[in-house]
């Protein structure tokens, strides 16, 4: 029913989507230096629960919006490659700081932590953009079932996003000593994710093919 391509296209954007510091990897990083990867694990589990109500709303309008107006994919496709032509530009331009460098923030509770994970997600402007306007992208309407379709694809960006937040996660502490001693390293990183995002970006832009 999806395509391979569709599979490992929505694989990169949730990869350079997660690698990119945002919201969710500052809050997750900062309470798993700051109060420990139990509380970090914990916080993770919010921004999880946060993933699926996207990812519900999401798709339960978009199998009603792509069908009867299929020429919004353009306007889709259009903005998606500019919010990924934003997050290149804001991990390759000069004088950014490192994530693994956060603020000391207070002790909270499990169900405080949890709900902050939540909200920090709800309230991500990044994952939003990314249902709305990214992972639409690769569903094809030949195949039909595009709710079926965008539920698929948009649970493969969970299980991308929260394996690798549960990496950094349980590694925050080590990676944090690690790039405060070779904060070069940290450049290669950003120039990396810059350069996928950014990759992705003008391929998007360029593809001339509509959604039929």
């Amino acid at each position: 029913m999806i395509e391979l391509s569709g599979v490992l296209g929505v694989v990169v954007v949730a990869l350079g989507m997660v690698l990119t510091p945002g919201p969710n990897m500052i809050y997750l990083v900062s309470r798993s230096i700051t109060q420990g990867k139990r509380a970090g694990i914990t916080s993770l589990g919010g921004v999880a629960l946060g993933f699926m109500v996207y990812l519900l709303a999401a798709n339960l309008g978009l199998s009603v919006v792509f069908i009867a107006v299929p020429e919004l994919y353009f306007a889709v496709k259009l903005a998606g490659a500019a919010y990924l032509a934003y997050l290149a530009w804001n991990a390759l331009k000069p004088g950014g700081l490192s994530v693994f460098s956060p603020q000391e923030v207070p002790h909270d509770s499990p169900r405080k932590l949890f709900t902050m994970g939540l909200m920090t997600n709800l309230l991500n402007p990044k994952i939003a953009i990314m249902y709305l306007s990214l992972i639409p992208q690769f569903i094809d309407l030949n195949k039909g079932h595009v709710l079926l379709q965008g539920i698929v694809l948009g649970s493969i960006q969970i299980v991308v996003s929260v394996a690798v937040n549960l990496a950094i996660v349980l590694a925050a502490g080590t990676i944090a000593g690690f790039l405060a001693r070779r904060p070069s390293w940290l450049k290669v990183q950003r120039y990396m994710m810059g350069s996928v995002l950014g990759t992705l970006a003008f391929t998007l832009a360029l593809d001339t093919s509509g959604p039929v």
